[in-house]
């Protein structure tokens, strides 16, 4: 990036600092100034799953506006500290940028890491000396994950943590064993006359285990699973309009639900080969 274009990034990210500050200010918008911190944090959310749909779909210039509104919630959320006099996103952007320059010694300093295996490994040792000099460190391997986080997510952090200390299993073979096991016990008390906690404890060991084994297949769950959501939505929508709509499908057995899923599947198959 070159000194012209470097001055035009820096220009529209302080005008949108500036916006946002207006409108946070006493003259500003009402919706705006009403918002604090627990307000604001449910739609970072929405925003990161919107980012990951526009790439998902490589819709490029849906990425650009998905980014832009992601790139709001940092900038709010800033204001909000400003104002608290908690910090500012400058403030924001130095730590960051030290950050950067902290965890790459290999770039920036004279460390050597000629794979992303060796820079990985300098960049968690970095994290754990960063949280010593603060007092932060935990005392347990799981202290770093937030229990906040969304379960999928949660559940790959924590094998992936106790990994890092020799608990785990050897391979993904005996993860299929253990899936085995864990849909044989929640059969069991599926088909129990007592019917408790168990169930959902048993179908939370099943979905922890096939977390840990998508782990062992590097492959990651969440994008797993939304890729099965998607593929689910094409296949409905194809089968609701062969059916001739929602309607139509209402009044159709079980036997014709399964013809029509059949040559619903096919049809998408067949568009998308």
């Amino acid at each position: 990036m070159d000194s012209t274009e470097s001055q035009e990034t820096a220009r529209r990210l302080l005008e949108a600092v500036r916006i946002m500050a207006r409108l946070r200010g006493p003259e500003g918008c009402p919706w705006d100034r009403e918002q604090t911190f627990d307000t604001i944090k449910r739609y970072t959310l929405e925003e990161t799953y919107e980012v990951f749909d526009a790439i998902e779909r490589r819709a490029w210039p849906e990425l650009k506006d998905e980014l832009g509104d992601l790139l709001l919630q940092v900038i709010f959320y800033s204001q909000m500290a400003a104002e608290a006099g908690y910090f500012t996103i400058a403030d924001v952007a130095a730590n960051l940028s030290a950050k950067l320059v902290r965890r790459h010694p290999h770039i920036f300093g004279e460390v050597e890491a000629r794979d992303s295996a060796t820079v990985l490994k300098n960049w968690e040792e970095i994290k754990r000396e960063e949280k010593r000099g603060a007092g932060l460190e935990e005392s347990s391997v799981l202290g770093e994950i937030p229990r906040s986080m969304p379960a999928l997510i949660e559940a790959g952090k924590l094998g992936s943590s106790a990994a890092k200390v020799g608990f785990d299993w050897p391979d993904a073979n005996g993860l299929f064993a253990k899936l085995d096991e864990e849909i044989e016990e929640l059969r069991i008390e599926v088909t129990s006359a007592d019917k408790t906690d168990a169930i959902e404890d048993e179908l939370g060991d099943l979905l922890f285990t096939t977390v840990n084994l998508a782990r062992h297949l590097k492959v990651d769950p969440e994008f797993a699973l939304r890729r099965a959501n998607a593929k689910f939505r094409a296949r409905f929508t194809a089968m609701e309009g062969t059916a001739g709509g929602r309607e139509v499908l209402e009044n159709l057995g079980p036997e014709e639900l399964e013809k029509l899923w059949t040559q619903a599947k096919n049809a998408v198959r067949a568009e998308q080969a």
